[in-house]
């Protein structure tokens, strides 16, 4: 490449590969996809990068920043390998965490455990203080019982404080002071947290629960950041580092240090961010995204540009669906993040025969190591790549460009083994039921995100990226009878394109509890300038002036009696006299379209007032159409221009023609049709046809 230009980094990592995406100020690109390095996720991560400088002779010094997606926070849930962590809250509420909410996601199974804190009960301590909902101050805080307290902890080598105390939403003075004595008493090493300042809404069980997970990660995260931070630096680049929150915007990393919990979903929320700014540039502003790599697919929804979002969100126990039909499985996190819904179903889940004779797919992993089978790297069961493979999907030559290798023999022999004979059916009959199966999971996880909240998949188009996303987005469209697919160029390192399409962006919210016709405007124009001066210091912190800074307001609200809130927006500027009546209506609006109905006559809660703060990220962000078409200057595979492809009992073996993406410039083509790119492999069946539009992005449609 030529010197002179200014460059950003992208980089994803997943459960199989870490995708990195350079991207020059004129719209070049260049891409490497290496494979992850589970032990030190940012050992990849510098080496693919230094790698990739190396093959286009890009300056280190010209990069001028870098977005980073990563699954540090949720592994170190799921493995329990936070820190350790001490709990502070009101006497008579140490078993919160416990109690949690009467959820049990396996309805006829009485032996269902749940999953056990992340602090266990020796380690959570009352202190003597009570508020009241208003913020008065019921029991004044008992300094005595906080010193007491503390020496237990010093006593524990506690890594991390959490300090949740009742009613701090409304007035946090005591968790103020308490913070205060345990940083003065305990080494400056161990992590303190208060829920005021991570999340001061109502809701005892969801706000003790994210403040303990920010204190447990908080450890983690840091010595993370400060280990990457020190590879790039290694390697020359000392431009700043982002990463990707769960709620799609990115922020900088003193940010991150103190609100480890909002990168929980880093890595899943950039290819949702991506796959809305793409898509909206081709006019498509009702998608369905599916993002299937290695380990799992996930699914989520951008309806009329926007993405969705949740707060009720669980955290722990591995695959998450996101529908309030499952909930009990994890930690609640009670912060804003996109909704995505996952299921175990990647390219590297195990094919197996499970007791009751029937065929499974995952949600085990092969992960990245040993890998599918044909990975050749000690990995014997088979998987959902091996069943690509001896379906004629995937080109065993013709891996990540090439550059890896597939043994289709192990595919063969490890299939036949532990699938095929098992079942006494044929080998390439059980590797099309395994795709058959692999498909039907992710349609669920597709309906959790569209039919669970009140849409109709087939209003919308499946826009398909991941590793494997591609390969199977015509089967999952055919199940949910949608219409259209797009998938986007680079659609295997696409993750690693949303993080340089994100917006920088922080929220900060407040509850404020009223029945609907009881608020007082001027009470919300407060809570709101306050927020909103908030949010500037933290924008102004990560680097924005107020000028650059776009507002956004919100309210929660609910029918009194109900359980949970819907989000709708509010008008910026001056509040009006009819501001409430504004926002009563739009949330009866909101309820009518996602829940089928409004109760006219039922009386309306004010829950809680956000705002939201974002700005366009600086430096290169444009990708030029024609860079993403041509690929990304390494060879395409032409050795072979057909090859015998098997779509089931329906089409049965078929000659299938190869081509590669801008082969597809200026024309249509029928399926069965394959198309072959560095990074992912799409599959156009019989029945649905295909095309590239202006952007690059194939269009592939049933006939």
């Amino acid at each position: 490449m030529a010197k002179g230009k200014t460059f950003r980094v992208g980089a994803d990592i997943g459960g199989t590969f870490t995708d990195i995406v350079l991207i020059g100020d004129d719209g070049s690109i260049a891409t490497k996809k290496v494979s992850s390095t589970p032990a030190d996720y940012g050992v990849a991560i510098a080496a693919g990068l230094a790698e990739l400088l190396k093959e286009t002779d890009v300056d280190p010094a010209a990069i001028e920043g870098v977005v980073h997606g990563t699954t540090v926070v949720t592994n170190a849930i799921i493995e329990q390998k936070g820190a350790k962590t001490a709990l502070i809250t009101t006497a008579g509420f140490r078993d919160v965490l416990e109690l949690r909410r009467i959820r049990i996601p396996e309805l006829y199974n009485f032996f269902y455990d749940k999953i056990p804190p992340l602090v266990r009960r020796q380690l959570r301590f009352e202190v003597d203080e009570r508020m009241g909902p208003r913020g008065d101050v019921k029991t004044p805080l008992d300094v005595k019982s906080v010193e007491a307290v503390i020496e237990r902890i010093r006593e524990a080598d506690i890594q991390a404080v959490a300090i949740c105390l009742l009613h701090s939403y409304s007035n946090p003075e005591h968790e103020r002071k308490i913070a205060e004595m345990v940083r003065a008493a305990l080494p400056s090493s161990v992590f303190v947290t208060c829920s005021a300042d991570v999340l001061p809404e109502i809701r005892e069980y969801e706000r003790t629960s994210t403040t303990v997970i920010n204190a447990y990660v908080g450890p983690v995260v840091a010595s993370y950041m400060s280990s990457l931070l020190g590879k790039l630096n290694a390697i020359g680049v000392g431009a700043p580092l982002r990463i990707m929150q769960s709620n799609g915007g990115v922020m900088g990393t003193d940010a991150v240090l103190e609100k480890p919990a909002s990168i929980v979903e880093s890595g899943p929320a950039a290819g949702v961010i991506g796959a809305a700014t793409s898509a909206a540039l081709g006019g498509y502003l009702n998608i369905i995204t599916l993002d299937m790599g290695g380990t799992t697919a996930k699914a989520s929804m951008v309806e009329n540009g926007a993405v969705a979002k949740t707060s009720e969100y669980e955290v722990g126990a591995g695959i998450n669906l996101s529908s309030q039909l499952t909930k009990g499985r994890g930690h609640a996190l009670k912060l804003p993040v996109i909704d995505v819904s996952e299921i175990g179903a990647g390219g590297g889940s195990i094919i197996q025969v499970g007791r009751d004779g029937r065929l499974q797919v995952g949600p085990q992993s092969a992960g990245a190591e040993p890998g599918p089978a044909c990975y050749d790297g000690g990995g014997e069961e088979p998987t959902l790549t091996d069943a690509l493979v001896l379906l004629g999907y995937i080109n065993p030559d013709y891996l990540v460009g090439g550059e890896m290798l597939l043994n289709a023999d192990k595919s063969r022999q490890a299939m036949q083994r532990a699938v095929a004979e098992p079942l006494g059916k044929d080998l390439i009959e059980v590797a099309h039921g395994a795709l058959v199966v692999a498909g039907a999971t992710m349609m669920r996880a597709v309906k959790a995100v569209t039919t669970y909240r009140g849409r109709d998949p087939r209003d919308f188009a499946l826009f398909a990226f991941g590793g494997n996303g591609p390969v199977v987005a015509a089967q999952v469209a055919d199940q949910l009878q949608i219409k259209q697919v797009i998938v986007p160029p680079n659609p295997g390192l696409f993750s690693a394109f949303g993080l340089l399409f994100s917006k920088i962006e922080h929220e900060f919210a407040r509850t404020l509890f009223r029945r609907a016709v009881e608020v007082d405007r001027r009470e919300i124009s407060d809570v709101y300038d306050q927020l909103e001066v908030q949010t500037l210091s933290a924008m102004k912190a990560d680097g924005y002036q107020s000028r650059e800074v776009t507002l956004v307001r919100q309210a929660d609200l609910r029918y009194s009696g109900q359980a949970y809130e819907l989000t709708v927006p509010v008008d910026g500027g001056p509040l009006g006299k009819t501001i409430v009546e504004d926002i009563v209506e739009a949330f009866g609006a909101e309820h009518q379209r996602t829940y089928g109905h409004r109760a006219e006559d039922d009386p309306v809660d004010l829950v809680n007032l956000r705002v939201v703060g974002s700005a366009p990220p600086r430096g290169p962000q444009n990708i030029s159409p024609a860079a993403a078409i041509a690929g990304h200057g390494r060879a395409q595979a032409r050795d072979k221009p057909t090859r015998m492809a098997n779509f089931g009992a329906a089409h049965g073996q078929l000659e299938t023609s190869v081509i590669s993406r801008k082969d597809l410039l200026g024309r249509h083509q029928d399926g069965p049709l394959i198309i072959e790119e560095y990074d992912a492999t799409i599959v156009v069946p019989p029945g649905w046809s295909s095309t590239l539009d202006e952007w690059g992005n194939v269009l592939m449609k049933s006939r």
